[in-house]
């Protein structure tokens, strides 16, 4: 179980290296279209929404993180949140942010 808390430290330091960078690439687009042509102005627009979600997949990410680290101050790291039952070992080492069982995640999906 250390191992994953090291892994999800890990992971979480390099989503927040990310999220340094990535804010700047989430400002407004400028509108001076004397500076920047049209279709680099659509390309500038897209390349911000896609940075912005980009930023909302790694916020995402990180609160399931500090969900997950949380669990293993508490001692419940690696039971599902659904059911209670003990998350497989391969799951969390797939994912040691994931919350739920095999079981709870298809039966959610469904």
């Amino acid at each position: 179980m250390n191992s994953h808390k090291q892994d999800l430290l890990d992971l979480r330091r390099i989503l927040l290296d990310a999220q340094e960078t990535g804010d700047d690439a989430e400002q407004t687009v400028e509108l001076d279209q004397t500076r920047v042509g049209r279709l680099s102005r659509m390309d500038a627009m897209q390349a911000q929404a896609m940075s912005i979600e980009t930023g909302n997949r790694r916020r995402q990410q990180l609160r399931r993180i500090e969900r997950a680290l949380k669990k293993f101050d508490e001692g419940d790291y690696g039971t599902c949140e659904e059911c209670g039952e003990d998350i497989a070992p391969g799951r969390l080492k797939a994912d040691p942010a994931v919350q739920t069982c095999i079981s709870c995640a298809s039966a959610s999906e469904n």
